[in-house]
């Protein structure tokens, strides 16, 4: 895709105040989550669309080749019309921006001085997902970044294919490190946020089955057994709904135990749904 794979961004797309960075960083701050942003210390940058795409792709899959970099971003334009977008990219961001980008004989790169809320998102999540010791990962405001959140959209408004794969990627990670995250919180009995987490993780993909999973076993953590019940059933019906399949024995197994007590409390348990689960 060309020019038309981004749609909703003004040519500028500067920010007028700096993004939260590392403390002491003397350069520039990107951010590529929930829209294209570049900062310095004085102020927002002003970058052309066709160099916004240019530096994405730098940010998002390292050093490229002036032709990679032509045949991933303008791939259908000829060779030479793509390698002449590249050069007016270049050059904008060497007006507007020095030092963003190196380029040197056929590659290029983002500068050293860079920071890149990606980047910091995937040591985060690669963090949670790998961590170096047994529950050494912080606090939940510690882990959840980005305005409460462990990452956001990527590029929100772009389509190209190119886009929509590391979308995916990062979308993929955020939810492994928001599940392995409520899993230490619930260990930790920090329920309130284990629960946030979990239904963060539910927002972000509501037929994602191990995100449902996590949810319950927070409700039956905190002795919620009706709450972990109603969850079952809204997955249920939402399953059935949408795609005709029931869920795993291995989410029934977590409510098993509450669906075989005596009659008498299945029945108190039945009585607290609410008006949405009425209907099984």
């Amino acid at each position: 895709m060309g020019h038309a794979g981004m749609r909703g961004r003004s040519e500028g797309g500067a920010i007028t105040h700096a993004e939260p960075g590392p403390h002491g960083t003397d350069g520039f701050r990107l951010a590529l989550f929930d829209g294209w942003r570049l900062a310095r210390n004085d102020g927002g940058v002003h970058v052309p669309v066709r160099s916004q795409r240019l530096v994405a792709l730098l940010a998002l899959r390292g050093p490229q080749t002036r032709a990679l970099v032509g045949g991933t971003l303008w791939p259908e334009a000829g060779e030479q019309r793509a390698q002449t977008s590249v050069r007016a990219a270049l050059w904008a961001l060497h007006q507007q921006a020095p030092r963003l980008v190196d380029a040197v004989g056929s590659e290029i790169r983002l500068g050293g001085h860079v920071w890149v809320d990606v980047m910091d998102f995937l040591a985060r999540a690669r963090g949670l997902l790998h961590p170096r010791e047994p529950n050494g990962l912080g606090t939940s405001s510690t882990w959840l970044p980005f305005d409460g959140r462990l990452g956001g959209e990527l590029l929100p408004g772009w389509y190209d294919d190119w886009v929509l794969v590391e979308r995916e990627r990062m979308n993929q990670l955020r939810l492994h490190a928001l599940e392995a995250f409520t899993d230490v919180l619930i260990q930790r009995a920090d329920h309130a946020g284990a629960l946030e987490t979990a239904l963060t993780a539910v927002a972000v993909d509501p037929l994602r089955e191990s995100a449902h999973r996590l949810l319950i076993r927070v409700h039956l953590a905190e002795g919620n057994a009706a709450e972990a019940l109603r969850q079952y059933e809204r997955f249920r019906r939402l399953l059935r709904d949408s795609l005709h399949i029931e869920p795993s024995r291995q989410m029934a197994e977590l409510v098993e135990r509450v669906r075989t007590r005596p009659q008498a409390n299945h029945r108190r348990v039945l009585a607290r749904r609410t008006p949405l689960d009425a209907n099984p």
